[in-house]
């Protein structure tokens, strides 16, 4: 079986592909870093969406994922963006923790692991 890697840098790939199975790296919000959870929020799942469809597969496909937030009070407001966004009656196991993230403008961390579509 061949490895398909995306997004590759010197030291990680954004998602990588293998078999059937797709793995994408704790993505965090380039595009909204500094604003709100929810506006982070909105930019990590687009960013998703776009590896995932990069990787052929789509949010339908989500086997996990794990959610990082610096402030687990704002539980309900990553919630809120995220129920809007998960497919109904495809939703992923799923672990929400409360964790430093590697820069203080990033207050939300995902990642996730996907079946191709």
């Amino acid at each position: 079986m061949s490895i398909q890697r995306f997004g590759v840098g010197p030291r990680m790939s954004q998602a990588v592909a293998h078999g059937d199975t797709v793995y994408l790296a704790g993505q965090v919000a380039n595009n909204a870093a500094g604003k709100s959870v929810a506006e982070q929020t909105k930019d990590i799942l687009a960013t998703i969406d776009g590896l995932l469809a990069e990787a052929g597969s789509d949010k339908t496909q989500l086997l996990s994922a794990t959610i990082y937030l610096t402030d687990i009070g704002t539980f309900a407001e990553m919630n809120a963006v995220w129920d809007a966004w998960v497919a109904k009656g495809a939703t992923p196991a799923r672990a929400t923790v409360e964790a430093k993230l590697a820069a203080p403008q990033f207050t939300v961390e995902i990642a996730c692991i996907a079946a191709k579509a």
